[in-house]
């Protein structure tokens, strides 16, 4: 799924990073990584935290193909009021500011536009049931932030279907039942933190990490 994230990343940074003027050009390649990065670790280190339930929140609001802040649920302007998104919008900003010298209004500019719009392309591919997006699955996501530690339906025929407990907060397809019943939320939300917590562990051992994937990716 990191993949599919980076698609996005580069498709809503043509415009945002690519042809800014404020963005050296040198740059634009790091900057595409460095933001993947930052919504790709953000989501890590929150499912290490034990915060599973927050993203499964923040995908449960839904995504929305507008760009207007109107109202307060899916969309920009929902997620703008997210704490996960903040907090990325911000870490995203320091890192512009002190990594590539960009002005803080250049670098604030740029966080405030990328990350929420390829969050909402996020979002709205993985709660929808349109043919188009399969690529785009919740059971992918938990597998490549937990390197496999936790069993999907994608993974083993034995693991649980992330997609489709999603698929019953946003109705997005898929089978409502099934995996929907009968499982303990707290369980669940300890296995995905145990999880993630030893995919860091050996991340940090081979010294490696999510920003290695990422740049396997590039081309």
């Amino acid at each position: 799924m990191l993949d599919q994230l980076l698609d996005l990343v580069k498709q809503f940074g043509k415009e945002t990073v690519v042809e800014n003027p404020e963005v050296p050009n040198e740059y634009n390649e790091d900057i595409i990584t460095d933001a993947t990065k930052t919504i790709g670790s953000g989501f890590q280190n929150i499912m290490a935290g034990g915060g599973f339930q927050n993203i499964l929140d923040l995908f449960k609001g839904g995504g929305s193909t507008s760009n207007s802040a109107a109202g307060s649920g899916g969309g920009i302007g929902g997620l703008l009021k997210n704490p996960i998104v903040t907090m990325m919008i911000g870490y995203f900003i320091n890192k512009l500011v002190s990594k590539y010298k960009m002005s803080p209004s250049s670098a604030s500019n740029v966080s405030n536009n990328l990350i929420p719009n390829v969050l909402n392309g996020l979002i709205t591919k993985t709660t929808s049931n349109d043919p188009q997006n399969d690529a785009f699955d919740f059971n992918d996501l938990i597998g490549s932030l937990t390197g496999g530690k936790v069993a999907t339906s994608e993974s083993s025929s034995g693991g649980f279907n992330f997609q489709n407990l999603l698929n019953q907060f946003t109705g997005g397809g898929g089978n409502a039942g099934g995996d929907g019943g009968g499982f303990n939320l707290q369980d669940l939300i300890s296995q995905v933190t145990q999880g993630t917590q030893q995919n860091q562990g050996q991340q940090a051992e081979s010294g490696g990490g999510l920003l290695d994937l990422i740049k396997g990716f590039i081309k």
